[in-house]
């Protein structure tokens, strides 16, 4: 079933025949902590793991404990005055994550509450949106953790401690601290379980903003073809699974069974994702990818020209932005290939647009023109075509993360520590130089890039195609 075009108001940015796919709210078209572990105390009614107090014995992890709610003034009935987590903030505040041990069993809500002095409805809502996790045992404290850390740790792990709990009999340590998320605010926690509380989870304002039916491309029996926006997320995050394209979008059609994610694109880019209305199509559609099956097609627009063809690198293999990626081939790194098809230069989006999107220049020195490219993308790594078109010193327009890297790597070539010119001559210097690197870069895009996933199609097309 066709539910609509995705092509109607178009508002392009490009001229001189470069054709644009713009669609309404459409950036492209238009644009053409781990904080804290606070002590497991047997008889004690709140123990947490949390930042380092005069007054409790409590661990350090990564991140500070700041207020609930910027408005937090004043509390009632000893919680703090809130306004729960919606209506959604503009802007995302400052992370913070807070790490428990149950010290006597009871329901999750009113344990949390009381160890962290949150008002039961902000709990409630935190669980809503998958927000708070659990584990029957606690995790390893971090490489960071003191020995008087350490020390807890051991004491709430000991094996005359574990051997106790008969729900964690069978199970080896390792399976016992496998995390789950919290589905409910009366699921009864035993002591000695560990808790994971997002007390900041990461918001998604753009999700109210959305007219989500007019994004809809198609509806089958077996799937949903959404033309994402950008700044948005597919699926949800670790901390947020209520403000995700798969959620708004199952809403928008009526659904009372969530769409399921079968692969992502970044937040900041927009266009075709295929969402599964079934588990067993999530599985079909999932082997499709990994029998390269599917074919992605890309709209970029660059700062700066990219040659025509296959370009190739390699990724280093680690879950931290911005991804690093070398020309040269490195053991145990990931294959990344994409094929430039066309590409054409176009005007550079005017102010307006860069603010209507919350477009960061990034202070790129040259802003007469852009480049728009047209790319098939042969292999599906995180921030690939962001990654590799600045290695390739053309970044996309409006990317904070990447752009400003390849800048400072222009101005002093070497800056990069596996690009071209890479200075490095040990393994110290290289790793002082990745340290580097990621403490000056990785800002993440406010809201959109000149990123589009313009096209999408299985088996060969016979099955399914989507343009956009």
């Amino acid at each position: 079933m066709k539910m609509g075009s995705a092509s109607a108001g178009l508002v392009s940015i490009f001229s001189n025949g470069y054709r644009s796919l713009s669609a309404p709210v459409s950036s492209w078209r238009t644009l053409a902590s781990s904080s804290l572990y606070k002590h497991y105390k047997r008889n004690s009614k709140s123990a947490v793991f949390s930042c380092l107090s005069s007054s409790k014995i409590e661990l350090s992890c990564l991140s500070s404990k700041v207020d609930v709610a910027q408005t937090t003034t004043t509390s009632v009935n000893g919680y703090h005055k809130y306004d729960r987590l919606l209506p959604c903030p503009s802007e995302n505040g400052p992370p913070r994550v807070e790490h428990l041990v149950v010290s006597e069993g009871g329901p999750v809500l009113e344990y949390i509450c009381k160890s962290l002095d949150l008002p039961p409805l902000f709990v409630a809502d935190l669980i809503h949106f998958g927000a708070v996790y659990y584990a029957l045992v606690c995790p390893q404290p971090p490489p960071s953790a003191t020995p008087e850390q350490i020390r807890i740790f051991k004491e709430v792990t000991a094996p005359s401690v574990l051997s106790k709990r008969t729900s964690i009999k069978g199970k080896t340590v390792r399976e016992a601290q496998k995390t789950f998320r919290i589905t409910h605010v009366e699921q009864f926690v035993e002591a000695g379980t560990y808790l994971r509380v997002h007390v900041h989870p990461k918001r998604f304002p753009r999700c109210y903003e959305i007219d989500w039916k007019s994004r809809i491309i198609a509806v089958t029996d077996s799937y949903v073809v959404l033309d994402k926006p950008a700044g948005t997320s597919v699926g949800g995050t670790s901390d947020n699974i209520e403000e995700s394209c798969a959620t708004f979008a199952s809403r928008a059609l009526g659904f009372s069974t969530p769409l399921k994610t079968t692969h992502q694109i970044d937040n900041c880019t927009e266009g075709c994702v295929v969402l599964a209305r079934t588990k067993e199509y999530c599985s079909i559609f999932h082997g499709k990818i990994r029998e390269k099956k599917v074919k992605k097609l890309y709209l970029a627009l660059t700062a700066a020209p990219v040659p025509i063809g296959i370009i190739t690198h390699y990724m280093r293999p680690i879950n931290v932005a911005p991804r690093l990626v070398s020309e040269d081939f490195i053991k145990g790194w990931y294959l990344c290939k994409l094929e430039v098809m066309e590409c054409k230069e176009v005007p550079w989006p005017d102010p307006v647009i860069q603010q209507k999107y919350c477009i960061e220049d990034s202070e790129w020195p040259s802003k007469d023109r852009a480049y728009g490219c047209k790319i098939n993308l042969l292999t599906g790594r995180t921030h690939q075509v962001r990654a590799q078109l600045a290695a390739c010193g053309a970044p996309i327009v409006g990317d904070s993360m990447y752009m400003p890297a390849a800048i400072a790597e222009m101005a002093n070539p070497g800056l990069n520590p596996f690009g071209k010119y890479k200075k490095y001559t040990t393994e110290s210097d290289k790793e002082m130089t990745v340290t580097k690197w990621f403490a000056q870069f990785g800002k993440e895009p406010k809201v959109a890039i000149g990123l589009q996933a313009c096209q999408i199609s299985w088996d060969d097309g016979s099955r399914g195609s989507f343009n956009l």
